[in-house]
């Protein structure tokens, strides 16, 4: 039975859906009180349209709804006018994860838009960026490869098994904004939680994984000329990125952390007592996110709703006018759709050899 509209004047949220991956671990339990399934949890899916962990709807009118039939019922609406080339594809355009690293990912890539649609790969190109929650000291990741290394001698490194040697690592600190566009290799190492927001997909090309077995005693499958392909060689982004000042003023202060064709992230830190205020006008969805403090989303037309920490919720894109109340100080991130679109294409720019 389709809802009322009127079901889009409050912020709407989700149950988690767990991914127990070998190289997950507990930490989500242990920073945050996470109630988690036995065993090993390496992802927790707090906002997803994608088939392989579709989010539910976890209260409210909506409860019991999943996320693709909100977006085929109610289309831009719920995610905005700047993302109804993803409502005509029946997708909702981002995915919001927690990731806990005990052990490091494999080293890989994620296909752009150009080179999913060439290949039929069924979904978009993968940008991403992370927020680093927790690190060990020394935690590291890899971004992108040692200087002069090309495609040649990558493919060499791969052929002779030294792939390690090519990796561009990276010290990382709690409170570090990491961009990961399409087409860069990377890789979390061990000891480190984030929050990762990126594009709907799930396409992942791995190109080394530390010589381990999988579950099944047998090393994973690597993609490695696919990997080769995807890559865009000669490209690198600042790392960590340095936040841009969007506002500072009555007890919050605003920075823009990560900015691409795909999403804008912004983390905002609160004071206790202060009131952050905006409207969605049906240009784009928000999604926002308490990372530590107390906060709660206050809509015009709707009951408040506590943000529980490290949890998130979708702020549907006409809910109209609503405040962000910190009832301790907070850290918050925030995210949204850029309003210049998205492009069809991305372009490699170093041509195939």
């Amino acid at each position: 039975m389709p809802a009322s509209t009127s079901a889009l004047a409050a912020p709407l949220t989700f149950a988690p859906r767990f991914k127990d991956y070998l190289w997950g671990g507990r930490e989500l339990e242990r920073l945050f009180g996470r109630e988690l399934p036995d065993g090993v949890v390496a992802e927790s899916w707090e906002i997803s349209g994608h088939p392989a962990g579709v989010s539910v709807v976890d209260r409210g009118p909506l409860a019991g709804r999943d996320l693709p039939a909100l977006v085929a019922e109610f289309g831009t609406r719920l995610v905005g006018q700047r993302g109804e080339t993803a409502v005509a594809r029946g997708e909702f355009p981002l995915l919001v994860k927690l990731l806990d690293a005990s052990h490091a990912l494999s080293v890989q890539v994620h296909p752009d838009n150009d080179y999913a649609a060439a290949h039929g790969l069924g979904e978009p190109g993968k940008t991403e960026m992370w927020y680093i929650v927790h690190a060990d000291p020394g935690a590291r990741i890899v971004h992108g490869l040692a200087p002069g290394t090309d495609r040649a001698a990558l493919r060499r490194a791969v052929a002779e098994g030294r792939v390690q040697d090519c990796l561009n690592r990276v010290r990382v600190r709690p409170g570090d904004s990491i961009l990961v566009p399409a087409g860069t290799v990377h890789g979390i190492l061990s000891g480190v939680v984030l929050v990762e927001i990126q594009q709907c997909s799930d396409t992942t090309f791995r190109i080394h994984d530390w010589n381990r077995l999988g579950p099944d005693g047998r090393p994973r499958e690597l993609h490695a000329e696919r990997a080769l392909d995807a890559i865009h060689f000669g490209r690198t982004v600042p790392v960590p990125v340095a936040p841009t000042l969007a506002g500072a003023e009555d007890g919050v202060r605003r920075e823009v952390i990560a900015d691409c064709d795909h999403f804008v992230v912004e983390r905002l830190d609160l004071e206790a007592g202060a009131r952050f205020t905006s409207e969605l006008d049906g240009e784009t969805f928000e999604i926002w996110g308490v990372l530590s403090g107390r906060a709660a989303v206050e809509p015009a037309d709707a009951p408040s709703l506590a943000l529980e920490q490290a949890r998130f919720a979708l702020l549907p894109a006409t809910m109209g006018a609503f405040e962000v109340r910190a009832e301790t100080d907070t850290v918050a991130l925030r995210s949204y759709l850029p309003a210049r679109k998205c492009p069809a294409r991305d372009s490699n720019p170093e041509p195939a050899d």
